[in-house]
């Protein structure tokens, strides 16, 4: 048989936290935000904070706006790109074979 401890996992000043000890929860407002998927999502903000145009949806990570009609457009997401395809993207081949010449030269020159 353990021997242990009534209040073992606790801490000192673990417990129930009421308004009295963490002071007065500011004022919210709770606003309405939809994206191209049709989802609602309703995030709260303090009354005296600036309410953002766009939120992300928490469901489906698109855009969500405040307008039901007319939620935003969706992003376009750009695939995962390696360092080689962004090199490609900067230089062509005759660059590349010029650099790779160069390269070689300066090695072979040692």
């Amino acid at each position: 048989m353990a021997g242990g401890n009534a209040i073992r996992g606790s801490r000192v000043g673990a417990g129930p936290m009421g308004e009295a000890e963490r002071g007065e929860a500011a004022p919210r407002q709770r606003v309405s935000f939809y994206c191209a998927n049709g989802h609602e999502s309703r995030p709260a903000f303090a009354d005296e904070a600036a309410v953002p145009e766009t939120w992300d949806c928490p469901r489906c990570g698109f855009p969500a706006g405040q307008d039901k009609a007319n939620p935003p457009a969706q992003t376009k997401v750009e695939p995962y790109k390696t360092h080689l395809a962004y090199v490609r993207e900067r230089r062509n081949d005759e660059d590349g074979e010029a650099i790779l010449a160069e390269a070689l030269a300066k090695l072979r020159g040692k």
